[in-house]
């Protein structure tokens, strides 16, 4: 049975302006307008917000625990990495902030490379990297949920070790979910057995179909402990009044990219990950795949959830989004730029077409 669905956006926590055709006002990532954004995420129907990550980009934490304090309801999705995060600080860390905020926080779990070297993380090899990540999402649950965890791992040693504040819980939820992406071997692996969300960017619907079912006899295989795998789509949705309007939109925001070679579009060229590279994989199928699932913008510099977009009327994003749903997945995290004026447009365009 598919999970209730739900909607969230995408604040790019970014230091320099422009992500991906953003405005490039001078107070882009001031507390002011992040949580203008935050308080628009809220009031236009939305759940919460992913937030980016990565070094030389502001801290996410610290973002998140700001955003909370200065709204009522929006939960936001806080992306961490194993290594700039060592559990216990982090169990502690976000245990005490979904206490604050009665219970909103929302954690995605960051395996893809960085710059690891720059804040004293080292280099590990792909294998143990995701070793790692699956011993340290363990971690965080046993610390939100038991006393006294010793522990012992190929990465990580407590003994002792009581995390409080607890999350606050509810009926149904004892921590915050654990979201997490990835699209190889190791990575299928840590979801299927660990995860709580397994985020996809935007694939066609066969390729995800094909995905799930593999995840969902993983979990089997692996003998999962936990309520069963929930899965999530990260994706751009770009939404007009008209299918006419939002492809004339498409065509000149891909032409602009093409000019300026990908500027401020592409955050994801370092290591090419397996998910990306299926994703630029894509164009040899075709520039459009099922209606309206657009894959130029990868080929001028569209990196992550920007590197294939859904493209249409409200109505038509609606049946795109309708028809991903059908395939199990309940998880949305949408996004489009200007990121003020889409939360908007897309909360009220398109949300109410998507309601359960």
């Amino acid at each position: 049975m598919t999970a209730p669905t739900e909607f969230l956006w995408y604040i790019p926590n970014q230091a320099v302006a422009g992500h991906r055709g953003d405005t490039t006002d001078a107070g882009h990532n001031s507390l002011g307008a992040l949580v203008a954004q935050a308080e628009a995420i809220e009031r236009h129907g939305w759940r919460g917000a992913l937030l980016g990550a990565g070094w030389e980009r502001p801290d996410t934490f610290t973002v998140a625990a700001a955003l909370a304090a200065r709204t009522k309801a929006f939960e936001p999705l806080i992306a961490i990495r194993p290594g700039y995060w060592q559990p216990a600080q982090a169990a502690s860390a976000l245990a005490t902030l979904d206490h604050l905020s009665g219970g909103r926080v929302r954690v995605n779990i960051v395996s893809g490379l960085d710059n690891p070297e720059a804040y004293g993380d080292g280099s590990i090899e792909k294998e143990r990297r995701y070793e790692r990540t699956g011993e340290f999402m363990r971690l965080l649950r046993r610390l939100w949920t038991e006393e006294n965890v010793t522990h012992q791992g190929p990465h990580y040693a407590l003994k002792g070790s009581t995390a409080q504040p607890r999350p606050h819980a509810r009926e149904g939820r004892l921590h915050p979910k654990l979201y997490f992406g990835g699209a190889s071997g190791p990575a299928e692996r840590v979801a299927a057995a660990e995860a709580d969300v397994q985020l996809f960017w935007g694939e066609p619907l066969a390729d995800v179909a094909e995905r799930i079912a593999r995840l969902r006899a993983l979990s089997a295989e692996l003998g999962r402990e936990h309520a069963p795998l929930e899965f999530g789509l990260r994706i751009t949705t770009l939404v007009r009044d008209t299918s006419e309007e939002a492809w004339r939109d498409a065509e000149a925001k891909v032409a602009e990219m093409a000019r300026t070679a990908g500027a401020g579009w592409h955050d994801h060229r370092g290591e090419v990950a397996v998910g990306q590279r299926r994703l630029l994989d894509l164009q040899a199928r075709g520039e459009v795949l099922d209606d309206r699932l657009y894959t130029a913008p990868g080929r001028y510099g569209g990196g992550g959830a920007g590197t294939t977009w859904l493209v249409g009327s409200a109505a038509e994003v609606a049946e795109s989004l309708r028809r991903y749903r059908d395939l199990g997945i309940s998880h949305f995290v949408l996004s489009d730029t200007p990121y003020l004026r889409e939360i908007e447009r897309q909360g009220t365009t398109l949300l109410p077409l998507l309601r359960d």
